[in-house]
């Protein structure tokens, strides 16, 4: 019988018992009803309260096979991208979300160990409550969320911590206070909605700040092999650019860098100030694209509030890795050098959430390193970024091993809104800069081999008078701080010299 024909029946039986009563006096007080008239009044209130949703009865599902990092669960219908618990015969559920489905089979990709699971284990979507209970019974009615994404913690409590992508402290500092949760899938912000950049933006790096100049919500990529000192700049970033917030996402990375980043490169100062969500090489890759997705949400929440946020992450070709496991897994042909398509659109997707906000209301400057593997700038994940980024910073691997540092290359590297946020002085000067550079690279074999002489070249005389000064300029300490005035000012004295 539907909850529609009970309430009817019990409405009849009502009726006729209040009929049955015996009929007071007049003068007298009308009778209290009884317990049993009151029991039927909360029973008829209970089911026109679930009457009222209008939500269908989610159903659950059972897990029919584990492929490599794949599960497959039979009955559940559920949306890509919801999150669903898969129950085993002992401990705690398994986290798992939906990347796909074939027919009436969902595909989920688990982000915790697969021990303890075995066939026809539960799978449950989350995002179900529990009605409340029908005159105490056990039989509530099931109901579904209209959300059942992602929900992880934001808010002003993070600043200072140390978490994972699920959103749980690593620093052990105890739990998260003044924090709230949010959805980590926001609707993209309109493209017309957002405010140029038009502001410069002081990094404190000497070389950025003179020949790169950065503009406040600017995404740029900083590309770079291994060991060439791309830890070491990032820390000097998040130690001395002009921000309210630093947000760092360590995703993919050996978990020995994680500490030695914070405690040696970030400092107590940039961690005071700063969020550091980390997902190591050997989370899951769902962990850790949840890692980069939960950096940038965090980023968001800190943008919407009118702050200026600087997002540093640690690197988008690990996400981008993440994501080949787990499209290759599902089925998904590969595509450029084992890339299937996917990795292509979500590098956007991921991208594009960051940038100045709504009518001038808050900001996020993104930095996002790019693994070059054998220091090949064609590498597809480069050459993607490059196309969807505001420019790009490359180390270059000969000039640290010449001890040049910060190793950055200013003949290969370009800031795509430097004419925007600087004045056109400034811009000549940096133009004129890397000519000198550029002149005296062309012409080093000639030099070093002795088969040029002074005289012949007056440009390339004057190039090499100024090349080793502005060498000199370009190196920096990491402990020592660069303002964006003083930085241009030493350029200019050294060119107009």
């Amino acid at each position: 019988m539907n909850g529609a024909g009970l309430a009817t029946d019990l409405q009849a039986d009502l009726q006729a018992e209040l009929q049955a009563a015996p009929q007071a006096e007049p003068q007298a007080a009308p009778p209290a009803p009884s317990a049993r008239l009151q029991r039927w009044a909360h029973y008829l209130r209970d089911l026109q309260a679930h009457a009222a949703v209008k939500a269908p009865l989610q159903t659950h599902g059972t897990l029919v096979r584990v492929t490599g990092l794949v599960l497959e669960a039979a009955g559940v219908r559920a949306p890509v991208g919801s999150v669903c618990e898969v129950h085993g015969d002992a401990g705690p559920p398994v986290l798992a979300e939906v990347v796909g489905f074939n027919g009436d089979r969902a595909f989920l990709m688990p982000t915790g160990e697969l021990h303890g699971l075995s066939s026809g284990a539960r799978v449950t979507p989350r995002g179900i409550s529990h009605a409340p209970p029908l005159l105490g019974r056990d039989n509530a009615l099931w109901r579904r969320s209209e959300d059942r994404g992602l929900h992880l913690a934001v808010g002003d409590g993070l600043l200072g911590r140390v978490i994972d992508a699920h959103g749980q402290p690593m620093d052990r500092l105890g739990p998260l206070t003044h924090v709230r949760n949010e959805p980590m899938v926001r609707r993209p912000i309109n493209a017309m909605e957002r405010d140029p950049v038009r502001t410069p933006l002081d990094t404190g790096v000497r070389a950025i700040n003179a020949l790169l100049t950065v503009g406040r919500g600017q995404r740029l990529g900083l590309f770079a092999g291994t060991g060439v000192g791309k830890s070491v700049l990032l820390g000097m970033m998040a130690r001395y650019t002009e921000a309210d917030v630093i947000v760092v996402g360590l995703i993919g990375e050996r978990g020995r860098e994680v500490k030695e980043f914070i405690e040696d490169i970030l400092g107590e100062d940039g961690l005071a100030r700063s969020v550091v969500v980390a997902a190591p090489a050997d989370a899951p890759p769902l962990v850790r694209m949840q890692g980069a997705t939960y950096a940038t949400a965090v980023a968001e929440h800190f943008r919407d509030q009118g702050r200026h946020v600087l997002l540093l992450m640690d690197s988008l070709t690990r996400y981008a890795m993440a994501q080949r496991e787990i499209a290759l897994a599902i089925g998904e042909p590969p595509a450029t050098k084992g890339y299937p398509p996917s990795c292509f659109a979500k590098l956007p997707q991921l991208v594009e959430r960051s940038g100045n906000g709504l009518n001038g209301v808050g900001s996020i400057t993104a930095f996002y390193t790019v693994l070059s593997e054998g220091d090949d700038q064609q590498d597809p994940i480069a050459d993607a970024a490059r196309g969807i980024l505001d420019g790009h910073i490359v180390l270059s691997r000969e000039l640290a091993e010449s001890g040049h540092y910060p190793a950055i290359d200013v003949e290969k590297s370009i800031s795509r809104v430097m004419s925007n946020v600087s004045p056109r002085e400034q811009v000549e000067l940096a133009r004129r800069a890397r000519g000198v550079l550029a002149r005296v690279g062309k012409a080093r074999d000639l030099i070093q081999l002795g088969a040029y002489q002074a005289g012949h070249d007056a440009e390339l005389d004057q190039a090499l008078q100024l090349h080793g000064p502005l060498v000199a300029l370009l190196q920096q300490d990491m402990h020592d701080r660069a303002p964006l005035a003083q930085s241009r000012a030493q350029l200019a004295r050294l060119m107009n010299a």
